[in-house]
């Protein structure tokens, strides 16, 4: 692609232009990626500064540099777009390059603390079943049309993100299904991208670590909806408190849901057990089989996405009747000793709280609950007693461990989470490093008609060390218990 149609709607403070036209043949924001004739872009980010690998992009053959600050050697042979703010214009350059995916094809992007994965994918299941091609970019994988993409962030970085939905466009996806986190909208990751629609979950406390502040979190999830257009939908969640504010400036049209009281789409629990409830969906009742308070407000955002698409409200129900739940939230496995284990990426107080809500709601004191926990390391600390409180007062006995402690030593995270029990409190707790330990011990503890939660990882397959993954899957742990 020519230079001068790939910057054309891109606002530059300086444009140095080599002796032959540049033609940019590839984006990069990772000079380790860049191929000869390709564009690097230098962004400014939290762990590293990108101009400081300018150099190492042009010996490997970059046609085309965009920075915020010119290097002190200018090479002939380059271009240099020095631009304001390089991450807030890598967004646009991608989506140009890439030939604007989001114009050939309908995107809705689904933000909020907990039920992002859930959502993003039971529709891209959804809407799969009845015939559509479809993506998905999620926590867990990416899919184009059935093909798997693996997945190491919640959103993928600007080029990559562009690049996957380039080639969803490319491959014929009528729809497109996304996961947007705080950090992506930071970051201008979805900056270009046109959304059909936009879902709003809840906003719990998370991510600590990276926005400081509740008020910047929430700024952040906002913004998301601030920005979609006038013909897109917003559907929010107005059982939380912040339903309302999340959709208060949006020019998009707003629809409500709620499984507490009135809304454009709301339901009921009629009945509830381990694998599955029946509910009730404006007047419409239906089984599934996910469980839990939460997924209902789950369903009804997957709901109301479909029917704003245009699907036909029963058919959607339907179908929806016949879905799993995702990899790692509230899986159920029962043991041939009469007691069940759960696994769920519950990594929130509020969402252990969510977890444990269900299990006891379904359980009405016929049997106990074990939860096994943990925390991850380098990440917000403030939650850490929370995550440990929360998991005390819904369980007969917990268990603390190890979540991915990267590089924190894991007692030290274990030993945060005790400081916010009491005396009391503490009786009910056993602290265990090793993780396949405390789920055996959670496990040999459960009697006929128990629940075992384990929480915080769900469908990750690795434990992250000191900056290696090994392999680590607790619904394989369970497994491997259940059959000795």
């Amino acid at each position: 692609m020519k230079l001068n149609n790939l910057t054309r709607d891109i606002q530059f403070i300086q444009l140095i232009l080599p002796k032959n036209e540049a033609e940019v043949t590839g984006v990069n924001i990772d000079s380790r990626e860049v191929q000869p004739g390709d564009m690097f872009i230098a962004m400014r980010g939290t762990q590293v500064d990108g101009h400081k690998y300018i150099e190492a992009a042009q010996e490997k053959g970059a046609a085309v540099i965009v920075c915020e600050t010119l290097p002190e050697q200018i090479n002939p042979d380059v271009a240099y777009v020095k631009v304001v703010d390089t991450q807030a214009v890598a967004g646009k350059l991608a989506t140009i390059f890439y030939g604007d995916p989001t114009s050939r094809l309908k995107l809705v992007g689904v933000t909020g603390t907990n039920g992002k994965t859930t959502i993003a994918t039971l529709l891209y299941e959804l809407f799969r079943e009845m015939g559509h091609k479809c993506g998905l970019l999620s926590t867990v994988c990416n899919y184009i049309d059935g093909e798997a993409y693996p997945s190491t962030h919640t959103t993928p970085d600007v080029v990559s993100l562009n690049k996957l939905l380039g080639k969803m466009a490319d491959e014929g996806c009528e729809y497109a299904f996304m996961e947007v986190s705080s950090h992506s909208l930071a970051q201008e990751r979805i900056g270009g991208l046109r959304f059909a629609g936009g879902i709003f979950t809840n906003l719990t406390r998370d991510h600590m670590d990276f926005h400081k502040t509740m008020d910047e979190y929430l700024r952040c999830k906002k913004s998301f909806f601030d920005r979609l257009p006038s013909d897109a939908f917003a559907i929010t969640n107005i059982d939380d408190k912040n339903g309302p504010v999340m959709v208060q400036n949006t020019r998009a049209d707003i629809k409500k849901y709620s499984a507490r009281g009135m809304g454009d789409y709301k339901g009921k629990i009629i009945e509830t057990h381990l694998d599955g409830m029946l509910l009730e969906f404006n007047r419409i009742e239906f089984n599934t089989h996910l469980t839990g308070r939460f997924n209902v407000s789950n369903l009804l955002a997957i709901f109301a996405a479909a029917v704003e698409l245009g699907k036909e409200p029963m058919e959607v129900l339907r179908l929806l009747s016949t879905m799993k739940p995702v990899s790692g939230r509230f899986e159920t496995l029962h043991s041939k000793d009469g007691y069940s284990a759960i696994v769920d990426y519950a990594h929130t107080p509020d969402a252990i709280k969510n977890v444990l809500s269900t299990i006891n709601e379904v359980l009405r004191g016929r049997g106990g609950v074990i939860t096994v926990v943990g925390a991850g390391g380098n990440r917000d600390k403030g939650k850490r007693p929370l995550m440990a409180q929360e998991a005390v007062k819904a369980s007969n006995r917990v268990i603390i461990t190890s979540d991915n402690p990267r590089f924190e030593e894991p007692q030290d995270i274990i030993n945060d989470m005790m400081a916010g029990l009491d005396d009391v409190q503490r009786k009910k707790v056993i602290c265990i490093v090793d993780r396949k330990e405390a789920i055996k011990t959670a496990c040999a503890l459960a009697g006929k008609g128990d629940v075992v939660l384990v929480a915080g990882k769900g469908h990750e397959n690795y434990q992250d060390v000191k900056g290696v993954k090994h392999h680590f899957d607790d619904k394989e742990v369970i497994k491997e218990i259940f059959m000795q």
